[in-house]
């Protein structure tokens, strides 16, 4: 019989980050689910719809957020300050033991911050979660790099193709129409990431500059993109950057997402024109993104997403 322990955790938790963001002063929002415009990220596929109103409304296809940050960070360029949004987010074709197509994402943006300053307010975040459920949690904070070089003795920043691949022909990867970053998330997810310790919080920042997509590029030899990543245990947690508030440069990067979509044989998706015409009034900023069925997983000690969700997608 279900004693809705799980529910019990995800409503105390909810209550913890709300708790955590009010001592803070940053405000929760809500923005729309449905958006004329789509996520671009060849690698996330979104799912569409069909408006049937009245065609003042614009275009009829509409398409459910893969996360709130192009809607939140309108509101940041008008001016509304440190935000957040706590809420439903939907990714087509991610359903099995660790994904669910509809899941709760937990996003928020900080004026003047960068993205080492942020990645500190998110481990302090999951450092009180896991108090409240009763986990003494360590901190390991390291570059892309030097993971690469400790986990695997590989320069993933000038590293060649090959030298990417090798360590993984014990898995029988199909190589076909794979390219350098997909080599490189490969060795992370199948080699590095095994590696992390269930108590651990890690966190890796600048990031391969060809990874960069919303996040600043900063120069240097060779240059990084200015991101984050935090895992507790195995588990990735969060993504996050110092925002890009160039609109011409992430134009050109939208294009080259649908450009990489259409050599895939995918259809080009509507760019956020909305977000662009915003985009140079953009504050100084960084901004992550949390999925809160991974927090819960960990925090419940579970591998199974099912063990955290009322009902998932098989049975919803």
């Amino acid at each position: 019989m279900n004693d809705f322990s799980a529910h019990r955790r995800r409503a105390a938790v909810y209550h913890q980050i709300r708790a955590f963001f009010a001592e803070r002063r940053v405000l929760e929002v809500e923005t729309p689910i449905l958006s004329a415009a789509a996520n671009t990220d060849p690698n996330i596929e979104s799912f569409s719809t069909r408006f049937s109103g009245h065609v003042d409304a614009g275009p009829r296809e509409r398409w459910l957020r893969t996360s709130p940050e192009f809607p939140l960070k309108r509101l940041l360029a008008a001016g509304i300050g440190d935000c957040y949004e706590l809420g439903r987010v939907f990714r087509n074709g991610e359903a099995g033991g660790r994904h669910n197509p509809e899941f709760t994402m937990l996003e928020w943006y900080r004026v003047g911050f960068d993205h080492r300053r942020l990645a500190k307010e998110v481990v302090d975040l999951i450092e009180r979660l896991g108090v409240e459920a009763g986990r003494k949690l360590d901190v390991l904070e390291t570059t892309y790099r030097d993971v690469f070089q400790y986990a695997l003795s590989i320069d993933p920043l000038t590293a060649d193709e090959s030298t990417l691949r090798a360590p993984l022909a014990m898995f029988g990867v199909n190589p076909d129409g794979l390219r350098r970053d997909d080599w490189l998330d490969l060795l992370m997810t199948h080699l590095i990431q095994p590696r992390f310790h269930r108590d651990q919080i890690t966190v890796i920042h600048d990031y391969p500059a060809s990874q960069c997509a919303l996040a600043r590029i900063r120069a240097g030899d060779p240059p990084v993109a200015e991101r984050f990543e935090v895992y507790l245990g195995v588990y990735e947690l969060a993504n996050g950057y110092h925002e890009l508030n160039d609109p011409v440069e992430q134009r050109q990067r939208f294009e080259r997402d649908n450009a990489r979509r259409l050599e895939r044989g995918d259809e080009a998706l509507p760019i956020d024109e909305h977000l662009l015409d915003a985009l140079a009034a953009l504050p100084d900023c960084a901004g992550v993104a949390m999925g809160i069925e991974r927090l819960l997983m960990c925090l419940g000690d579970t591998d199974a997403i099912a063990d955290v969700l009322a009902f998932p997608f098989s049975r919803a």
